[in-house]
């Protein structure tokens, strides 16, 4: 199964979509006023174009559309944050060895309504090609870290940003053109130490893409949050948003810490950097938003073995950041939680597989729990390395 992915404005909507024989669907980003409000899964016209694209869209899109368009009709006042002036900023991608994906993101990144330093971090490389990449572009930055792991190069990037806040984006991923702008309008209140963003599937070429997006991929909803430690668990940090569509003031160094290099790729604990940061600020009592105003483009895993990794990795980081809160935080609250996640999991385990169009190509509560049970070991021994090369811990 393919699905095409649509990018389109209620009040300036093509007569229909193109027809194509390649694709069975779309995935539509809806926006009202340029602004990302909602999404729909929609099937091409199999009525003879009896029923209207917009009605299509609207019937299939979600509440905060209408919501949108609603306040757009009767000119509510814009509830989005307008400080007088926006903050330093420095955009970060840590790479390694992709640079087919690195030149979309360069590209896409030159191409903002708003300049700024970019930074490219090349990651205990194989070869010269990022190097080679970068020194094309005149204006950004190129940084070599010998040291692998994705956290390592994210402290090298903070230690070396001559900005006020530092935003990352993924080597796979492209920013909108008002991406960065919208990061930083939500920096006015000095409690805000993390900004978050909507990431959308730039495609849906193979299954294993569109059953990560059908499950929540990045996206994390259509209406701004602010979060705190009273609405939201900081062991739920992910909830938040992700790394691959984040802004940090510079001085979370001081608030929090450093990322711990025990973690994410590149480690034994293969994810969870960006995760266990976003616990941290909330536990400390500061703010992260989540602005899905601030929207950039993600290429998922393409091959069900990269999917399967993936979220193997995202199981084994979650039980490494619960070892590390228990261990060496003495938190009362990781062990109760761990229990409580060991059992669902294992729950899940015995129920009869239910499968449907949508569902992932292998075994995922299978692959959960194996991600738990190495997920306290690998922790372990990641940090045991990271010890050993000096590395930092958050």
């Amino acid at each position: 199964m393919r699905l095409a992915v649509r990018d389109i404005d209620i009040l300036d909507l093509p007569p229909d979509f193109e027809p194509t024989d390649d694709y069975q669907g779309a995935l539509v980003l809806v926006r009202v006023a340029g602004r990302p409000c909602g999404q729909a899964v929609i099937a091409f016209d199999t009525d003879g174009g009896k029923t209207p694209i917009k009605d299509r869209v609207l019937s299939a899109a979600s509440s905060s559309v209408f919501e949108a368009w609603l306040r757009h009709r009767l000119a509510l006042p814009d509830p989005s944050p307008t400080p007088s002036q926006l903050p330093k900023a420095c955009v970060v991608i840590c790479t390694r060895d992709r640079t087919e994906d690195l030149e979309r993101c360069l590209i896409g990144l030159l191409a903002m309504v708003d300049k700024a330093d970019i930074l490219v971090v090349d990651n205990a490389p194989s070869n010269e090609a990022t190097r080679d990449l970068v020194g094309r572009f005149e204006t950004v930055r190129y940084l070599r870290e010998p040291r692998p792991g994705l956290d390592v190069a994210r402290n090298t990037a903070l230690r070396n940003a001559e900005a006020d806040v530092v935003a990352f984006i993924d080597d796979d991923a492209v920013p909108d053109p008002l991406w960065l702008r919208t990061l930083l309008r939500n920096f006015e209140d000095p409690l805000v130490l993390a900004v978050t963003g909507l990431t959308m599937a730039a495609e849906l070429e193979t299954d294993s893409q569109i059953a990560f997006q059908h499950f929540g991929g990045f996206c994390r909803g259509f209406r701004r949050q602010v979060y705190d430690a009273y609405n939201l668990d900081p062991f739920m940090g992910w909830h938040a948003g992700a790394g691959v569509n984040m802004a940090l003031r510079r001085t979370i160094v001081d608030a929090v810490g450093w990322f711990d290099e025990a973690l994410d790729a590149g480690t034994l604990s293969l994810a969870g950097g960006d995760t266990d940061m976003f616990r941290r600020v909330l536990e400390a009592g500061y703010r992260i938003i989540y602005d899905p105003e601030a929207l950039n483009w993600h290429r998922h895993r393409r091959s069900s073995k990269e999917l399967q990794q993936q979220m193997y990795g995202y199981e084994v980081a979650s039980f490494a950041i619960l070892t590390k809160a228990l261990l060496f935080e003495g938190n009362p609250r990781a062990l109760p939680r761990m229990f409580r996640s060991y059992s669902r999991l294992l729950r899940r385990l015995f129920q009869p597989r239910r499968t449907h169009q949508f569902s992932l190509p292998y075994n995922d509560a299978l692959t959960q729990v194996r991600g738990a049970v190495s997920g306290p070991v690998r922790y372990l021994r990641a940090r045991a390395r990271a010890g050993e090369a000096g590395h930092k811990r958050g």
